[in-house]
């Protein structure tokens, strides 16, 4: 497929890096179109920082998106792994909200009830501090290998502890062993960019084990290009991936697509799968078309700048007011909201209800992460929600705590 007449403009207009030589990690196509790009931003989001003057010192790379028209894949073209240093104190934990808590409770009795995952063995690659695998082994009375450089045994009480051990390490060909009877991966692919030949990587530790049925989950990024949905870009997300760009690579990677759809307020993009000896053709319905992708894409880069634009000019107002501005959610949203607005210095509080946030400050933005006690004395004016899909039970925080503020939305 030849690329796309304005893509190729895109590429011209860029400029700050040749995407002409590199090659898709995806697909392995050479050459892709470049048509994003947000500079110096913090390396890393959920790094939790002790003073204010490490979190501004923190370091910085650029993002250049580059689009491949041969698979749909999107990837960071000037990411630098040498950053991807995750450990214990990178603290994404996000088990302290009851919304996402019956989400997970939910997805964990879906897929024990599927896959009849009862006194099995689960094997979850890149599971943070444990929240998901504990779940899985606690509701259906199974084993757990929970393998990420971030993960703290002890730090998730459960019934279920003594039947899980975790490894402190990055998932690779040394862990092959560790396969057992069911592979999940949670919001992992995304901070990989060597895509296919990490997923190779867990087909061949399956081998002809064919019944191992695995389990993946990723942020949408048609969502993203659709909604212009820019908070959801930053360094640590080097792969981003539509359904269909998913579903193709799940597929040249030796397995069957068994199911594929959306979750939690359609942002997240789930893909079930089996090893298969053949290669399998089977497309799903959510699977969108390359020329789709495509539109998503220009869409995308036609009107990025007036999204951006709105938000610098309300934060420069409310400045301009006086008005007390407030951003619930501290993580990776937050740092690309303010980051690539540049406008840090509009804000003057960062909340979260993560307790092991609290008192730490936020990498690139040098706020420190409040309480949502905090806001009982400060009485904002104003709270910006990073994610909405947590206004209702913000609102019900703020309205047990008798504050009363004006709550907005991306």
């Amino acid at each position: 497929m030849a690329h796309n007449p304005s893509l190729l403009e895109m590429n011209q207009e860029a400029g700050s890096v040749s995407a002409a030589n590199h090659t898709c990690p995806n697909c392995g196509h050479k050459g892709l179109a470049i048509f994003y790009e947000v500079h110096q931003v913090p390396v890393h989001s959920c790094l939790m920082l002790s003073t204010e003057q490490a979190a501004l010192d923190f370091p910085r790379g650029d993002i250049i998106l580059g689009f491949c028209d041969r698979c749909g894949f999107v990837t960071n073209l000037i990411f630098d792994p040498k950053w991807s240093a995750y450990a214990p104190n990178y603290e994404d934990q996000q088990s302290f909200s009851p919304t996402f808590n019956q989400f997970a409770i939910d997805l964990a009795n879906h897929l024990i009830e599927k896959y009849d995952l009862h006194n099995k063995d689960i094997v979850e690659i890149g599971c943070s501090k444990g929240d998901f695998l504990l779940l899985l082994c606690e509701l259906g009375n199974n084993r757990g290998i929970g393998i990420d450089p971030s993960a703290l045994p002890g730090r998730v009480k459960s019934a279920a502890a003594d039947r899980v051990t975790f490894i402190q390490d990055y998932y690779s060909e040394q862990h092959a062993e560790h396969v057992g009877d069911f592979v999940c991966c949670r919001h992992t692919l995304e901070h990989i960019q060597p895509t296919a030949k990490f997923l190779r990587t867990v087909r061949r530790s399956i081998g002809d084990r064919l019944n191992t049925a695995i389990f993946f989950e990723i942020p949408d990024t048609v969502r993203v290009l659709r909604d212009l949905a820019f908070e959801d870009i930053y360094y640590e997300h080097c792969s981003y991936f539509t359904p269909g760009s998913l579903a193709r690579l799940f597929r040249n990677c030796g397995f069957e697509v068994t199911d594929l759809y959306l979750a939690y307020d359609q942002q997240y993009l789930l893909i079930e799968a089996l090893p298969v000896a053949t290669p399998s053709t089977k497309v799903l319905p959510l699977e969108e078309e390359l020329e789709q992708t495509i539109h998503y894409v220009q869409h995308f880069a036609t009107h990025i700048e007036a999204k951006l634009n709105h938000w610098k000019q309300h934060l420069q107002r409310m400045q301009q007011e006086g008005k007390r501005v407030v951003i619930w959610g501290s993580g990776s949203k937050c740092v690309a909201f303010l980051t690539t607005l540049g406008m840090k210095d509009q804000i003057q509080y960062v909340v979260d209800i993560n307790p092991h946030r609290h008192g730490k400050f936020v990498p690139g933005i040098g706020k420190q992460i409040m309480s949502p006690e905090f806001l009982k004395d400060y009485k904002p004016d104003q709270i910006i929600v990073m994610n909405s899909i947590y206004c209702n039970e913000i609102q019900r925080m703020l309205s047990n705590m008798n504050v009363e503020s004006e709550v907005i939305a991306l």
